[in-house]
């Protein structure tokens, strides 16, 4: 949104068109620890295009004829871009994995280790990213914003394929911890937006608007399966409540999270653009320990803030998750009550909600830019797991 804050508004930008092509964002996991070489799970570098991590997982397990549950992976790679991730599958050959011709995925190195690939085993991502179309002075501008950021930090907002296609995802969510399946039920498979380019899946979408199920039904492109399994629960004539009880459990966690997103970037948006100014009542994140302590003298706090060891931080709000005191907790207090929401309400989801707090700003590191052929710019930098680009 162009009213959004920005940690370097008083720079002024280069202008110029993002994300023209799949290969104008790039994204390449940097690995916690290599592979050992012996054990049972075979660890797979891929290189995907054009989808996701769980359909990129989907494809190798038809393909392998094992359960999508059984692979391994250490995080979420956006579905539109050029993305480069490890995965591990269990007592499977090396040369029956090298061979995989898998549509959207390209095997690019397999290698044995002791145990499975878990979520969050990774250090973070590497990143390149083109700008087309920009002005003349473009890299003297970048370089400005990236020089500011790799100084100060980069705001550690949710990007925008957190909230789903159409970006809705965290209505959705809001309405499950709401408990509201009707809201929930609509929003999933309706409210079409031009966000999705599918011309088929904005069909199928209207079509739902106008009552007419059996005709959305195939519409709805194959890797859309929580959509199509609870459309077609609620052909067979279940209620919403029961035809939601049909969405995947990572998928229902999706959107679950999707709604802590949105109410964690509220919170940093309003803290924008001083990120690293510590107030008192703050829940300090320390970078090294991934914990957090509250800040009582935030004077005597300021230059650990100052060398980036600490930082102030947000809650995914949940139902453990601690809260600020002193202003930021009040923010937070505030936005429960504007959401008309308890802690206790994200238990209530069938799902483990604890809730954790979120730094507002993570460390930029690695990061250069040049020019890339006519009108185009094109950056590089590293940020920590769970930080997006965007």
């Amino acid at each position: 949104m162009s009213s959004d804050p920005y940690v370097t508004g008083d720079l002024p930008g280069t202008g110029g068109v993002m994300r023209e092509r799949l290969e104008d964002f790039v994204v390449e996991e940097i690995p916690r620890y290599e592979p050992s070489g012996a054990g049972e799970h075979l660890y797979v570098t891929i290189q995907k295009a054009g989808i996701s991590t769980h359909e990129a997982i989907q494809r190798i397990a038809n393909a392998l004829r094992i359960q999508p549950k059984s692979v391994g992976y250490a995080g979420l790679k956006d579905a539109r871009a050029i993305t480069r991730q490890t995965i591990s599958v269990q007592r499977v050959s090396e040369s029956r994995v090298r061979s995989l011709e898998v549509p959207g995925v390209t095997v690019l190195d397999a290698r044995f280790h002791g145990n499975k690939l878990r979520m969050g085993h990774l250090s973070g991502n590497r990143f390149l990213v083109r700008v087309r179309e920009v002005g003349a002075d473009a890299v003297e501008r970048a370089k400005a914003v990236l020089d500011r950021m790799a100084s100060t930090g980069a705001p550690n907002l949710f990007g925008r394929q957190r909230f789903g296609s159409k970006g809705d995802g965290y209505i959705v969510g809001r309405a499950l911890v709401h408990q509201d399946p009707d809201l929930a039920v609509s929003t999933l498979l309706g409210a079409p937006s031009d966000e999705e380019k599918n011309p088929k899946l904005r069909e199928a979408r209207e079509r739902f608007e106008s009552g007419d199920l059996e005709g959305a039904l195939p519409l709805f492109p194959r890797p859309y399966q929580a959509e199509r399994r609870v459309l077609e629960s609620l052909i067979r004539g279940r209620p919403p409540e029961v035809a939601l009880k049909r969405i995947p459990r990572a998928t229902l966690k999706l959107h679950l999270s999707s709604y802590q997103s949105f109410m964690f970037n509220r919170l940093l948006y309003n803290r924008m653009p001083d990120l690293g100014r510590l107030m008192a009542g703050d829940l300090a994140f320390i970078h090294v320990k991934h914990a957090v302590f509250s800040v009582e003298d935030p004077v005597a706090e300021q230059p650990r803030a100052d060398e980036f060891e600490i930082s102030p931080s947000g809650p995914l709000f949940g139902k453990k998750v601690l809260l600020a005191t002193g202003r930021p907790g009040e923010a937070e207090r505030e936005l429960l009550a504007e959401e008309r929401l308890d802690l206790d309400d994200f238990g209530a989801t069938g799902l483990k909600l604890p809730g954790e707090r979120r730094p507002f700003r993570v460390p930029l590191t690695d990061s250069m830019v040049r020019p890339d052929g006519d009108g185009a710019i094109l950056l590089g930098f590293a940020l920590p797991k769970g930080s997006f680009a965007t």
